[in-house]
């Protein structure tokens, strides 16, 4: 199978050969007729759920995997790391064994998760660096309970995030960072030196910077400047226009550089839901008019309504960077925190066939995605 199209990356029209998972071969085209870009597909490392379905939920099924993984085909997402968020130990076991028994079960869900993300229990239990998470279900890091995860997910667990403020909280990320699982910090009421001490210890991951944190802070000596300015952390950020105000994306984008950021989605159970307020995760969220989510009464946003696809564009506006400065914070980049093969988020012979085809113009809402390729399969294409 052929593909035509501009390559992101270059700005050239490029055809690109397929044959099974793999690239075979890339031909510059010389071409006058308008074409789609050309890039290769993204990869989302927090994706809580989608349109009703979530990892986190007590009646969490194989079905809403597969409906979860169709709405990021059409995103142009063809990989992420399922994500379930602070909850009763027994849940975390269950939904990680239907994982697991998903992926064995379907080569195409194999191909379209790359591990899988434990965003707390072992958070902050502050308001405000709490976020969304039920408060009931919060705990200390216990490497014990970590283990049974893992076995559950017969090793499929490759990133948690965690406040390491807690007590016991460093010898858990050394201990887990030895096994070969990132350690992110998050959701976080951690003193500077605490921050630092977490580095040290081998966490190398901000989980969402900026977000899940009180309203007021120490002007100065605070956990975000923290993060911030340590350049052996890479930044997750989910630039949808809500969570993080345009300054704060263009200051985070000079700290830490291109190659030190990553965007995700964040998305959540409520994500493209109509308005209104819901019950999620024994917690009340109202979707609102302009599509984010956020807790009654406050100003605390919970998790996001909206894809990579999305995000995208806004990170362009934001910070002036063109497409191919910015695709590769969804491919390249993570790919790299994960470990994945040097190839992964290239399109280069070899590689493997993950590519997404859209059109897109400055101003346009979002990627209008056209064609998604998984592992050289095409799992969506606009009708």
């Amino acid at each position: 199978m052929a593909y035509q199209g501009i390559f992101v990356l270059t700005g050239k029209p490029v055809q690109i050969e397929v044959q099974g998972a793999s690239i075979r071969n890339v031909t510059p085209l010389k071409t006058n007729e308008h074409l789609p870009y050309i890039s290769p597909g993204f990869l989302d490392m927090q994706v809580n759920g989608y349109m009703g379905n979530d990892y986190s939920l007590e009646d969490f099924s194989e079905d809403q995997i597969v409906k979860i993984i169709s709405h990021l085909n059409r995103s142009g997402t063809t990989q992420h790391l399922p994500t379930i968020i602070t909850s009763p130990m027994e849940r975390i076991l269950r939904n990680l064994r239907i994982i697991s028994q998903a992926i064995r079960d379907s080569e195409d869900i194999a191909h379209a998760i790359s591990g899988i993300h434990i965003e707390g229990p072992f958070i902050s239990p502050a308001d405000g660096p709490r976020g969304a998470h039920n408060a009931a279900y919060v705990r200390p890091p216990d490497l014990n309970e970590f283990k049974q995860w893992q076995e559950a997910a017969e090793g499929r667990i490759i990133l948690v995030t965690l406040a390491p403020e807690w007590e016991g909280a460093l010898e858990f990320i050394q201990e887990i960072t030895s096994m070969g699982v990132i350690a992110a910090i998050g959701h976080t009421a951690a003193s500077p030196d605490r921050i630092r001490a977490a580095v040290e210890a081998g966490a190398s991951l901000s989980t969402h910077l900026g977000n899940a944190s009180h309203p007021m802070i120490p002007r100065l000596k605070n956990y975000l400047w923290e993060q911030l300015a340590e350049d052996r952390l890479m930044a997750g950020i989910i630039c949808d226009g809500f969570h993080l105000p345009k300054s704060v994306v263009q200051v985070f984008a000079r700290a830490k550089g291109l190659d030190r950021l990553i965007l995700v989605s964040d998305a959540a159970y409520l994500g493209g839901l109509k308005p209104g307020l819901y019950r999620w995760n024994e917690v009340d969220v109202r979707v609102l008019d302009d599509g984010h989510l956020g807790l009654p009464g406050t100003e605390s946003l919970a998790g996001a309504a909206h894809l990579l696809d999305w995000d995208i564009p806004r990170f362009m506006e934001f910070t002036g960077y063109s497409l191919g400065e910015t695709i590769p914070l969804c491919s390249r980049n993570p790919g790299r925190l994960l470990g994945a093969p040097g190839n992964y988020g290239t399109l280069e012979p070899g590689a493997p066939a993950n590519l997404v085809m859209f059109d897109y113009e400055p101003g346009m809402d979002r990627l209008r995605v056209l064609k998604t390729i998984r592992w050289g399969r095409e799992v969506h294409a606009l009708h």
